[in-house]
């Protein structure tokens, strides 16, 4: 009887031990997180992140209205996602422009969010404090994924009630659902090289140098590495050596999983397919595969079926790089500098 009643006694001391332990990590954790979201909000930096986006989105807005008429007249069918997907004259759509511009929102968020405090000082003082270490790390991603949220979001519904004055059509339901997936996708595709940045912020010892490396895999990714892989594609089979369908199929699949391994690819290939209800595949399809096919649009659960490898994907991606950016982090030594 009196050896029950300890067991139970334990277990009820362990327990309440247990809460109790938890109470400083949520509170740490929660502090860290309010005061990393504080200095984005009220930093010049984000107030000049914010003023490049809102300009590159009015500009592709013009550039989608200025082109909406002669577009409507050759597909009147969803009018809302054009404002996404059209372009002007010289003037890229919001999508290309999100693509190309969407990288450096997350690194200018991250690129100097641990070794800036190390330089200054103030990590061992931060680390000092009644918290768990790892509070300072996961607070610094949370505050920097729920800027990228807001505003991503936030600038979704401003091209949205732009286009609704001005077209003066609201959005059906199935529209409405791909322009959320698409918010959604891009503020997944940033919150990578957010954790990206994070990463390198934590190895490199000065910003400067993470913030370099960051924008040069950035400007690879983005240009140049189409061309890599056209140049390896060149090499490993040569145009004279691809005679028959099978090579073709097989030319092609390399060369698409070659160039997915890019999240601007990636990314890229994703909205394009959920903004356009026209894209029945991601992959190369033969002239008799379309034989018998009847045109027309795919619904917004067959879309997201086409891209949800691609989602995956980018959440694995980024899932990783906060991975090892926790784990060097929580093997640094802070005291040296």
């Amino acid at each position: 009887m009196l050896s029950s009643i300890r067991k139970r006694a334990d277990v009820f001391f362990r327990s309440v031990k247990t809460r109790d332990d938890a109470k400083p990590y949520r509170s740490g954790l929660h502090a860290l997180y309010r005061k990393e979201l504080a200095d984005h909000l009220r930093s010049r930096r984000f107030l000049i992140i914010l003023a490049l986006i809102l300009l590159t989105s009015c500009a592709s807005i013009y550039g989608a209205l200025s082109g909406l008429s002669e577009a409507v007249e050759s597909d009147p069918n969803n009018i809302f996602l054009k404002l996404f997907t059209l372009s002007g004259e010289s003037i890229p759509s919001f999508l290309s422009f999100i693509a190309l511009l969407g990288p450096f929102v997350g690194l200018t968020l991250g690129f100097d969010a641990i070794n800036s405090e190390r330089s200054e000082g103030t990590l061992n003082r931060l680390v000092s404090q009644p918290i768990y270490r790892d509070a300072v790390i996961n607070g610094k991603f949370l505050a920097g994924a729920t800027v990228i949220f807001i505003m991503v979001f936030g600038m979704g519904l401003i091209i949205s009630a732009i286009g609704l004055i001005t077209v003066g059509i609201p959005p059906t339901a199935d529209e409405a659902g791909r322009i959320f997936a698409m918010l959604f996708f891009t503020s997944v595709y940033i919150c990578f090289w957010l954790a990206l940045s994070i990463f390198f912020s934590v190895v490199c010892r000065h910003a400067a140098t993470s913030a370099m490396i960051v924008i040069a895999l950035w400007i690879f990714f983005a240009l140049f590495m189409s061309l890599v892989v056209n140049m390896l594609m060149g090499v490993l089979y040569p145009t004279e050596n691809v005679t028959t369908w099978g090579q073709v199929i097989d030319y092609y699949d390399l060369q698409y999983g070659l160039n997915r391994l890019s999240p601007y690819y990636l990314y890229s290939e994703a909205i394009s397919t959920i903004m356009d209800p026209t894209v029945r595949t991601t992959n190369v399809i033969l002239p008799q595969q379309l034989s018998g096919a009847i045109s027309g649009y795919l619904s917004l659960g067959q879309s997201l079926l086409l891209v949800w490898p691609h989602l995956v994907g980018l959440l694995a991606l980024t899932i990783i790089m906060f991975a090892l950016s926790y784990i060097c982090f929580m093997r640094k030594e802070i005291r040296a500098r």
